[in-house]
C-alpha cells in the first residue's frame, strides 16, 4: 500500500474492494487541516494543493483513496 508522505494524522484506515488490492484511505478534512497547519496555507490553498498535486496523482493501483466524510443528506443533494 502506498502512503502519502506526512499525512499519517489524516489516515482513517484501509480500503477493501472485491479483486483488488487494499488501500490506505484518507479523510480530506484532516489532509486540509494538515497542509493548513504545516505549510501556512489558507483553506482555498490547501484545497486547491490537495486537488492538484495530491488526490490528483495516480500511482498505479496501490494509490490511495481520499474520503470527504458526509452523510446520506449530502451525497443525494451533491450526486
Amino acid at each position: 500500500m502506498l502512503k502519502a508522505d506526512g499525512l499519517n494524522e489524516a489516515i482513517i484506515g484501509v480500503g477493501s474492494r472485491c479483486g483488488q488490492k487494499d488501500l490506505i484511505v484518507y479523510n480530506v478534512d484532516k489532509v486540509i487541516e494538515i497542509l493548513m497547519k504545516r505549510d501556512g496555507m489558507t483553506e482555498e490553498e490547501a484545497f486547491e494543493f490537495f486537488e492538484f498535486n495530491i488526490q490528483g496523482g495516480w500511482h498505479g493501483e496501490e494509490t490511495p483513496m481520499w474520503v470527504r466524510p458526509c452523510g446520506i443528506n449530502e451525497i443525494e443533494e451533491e450526486y
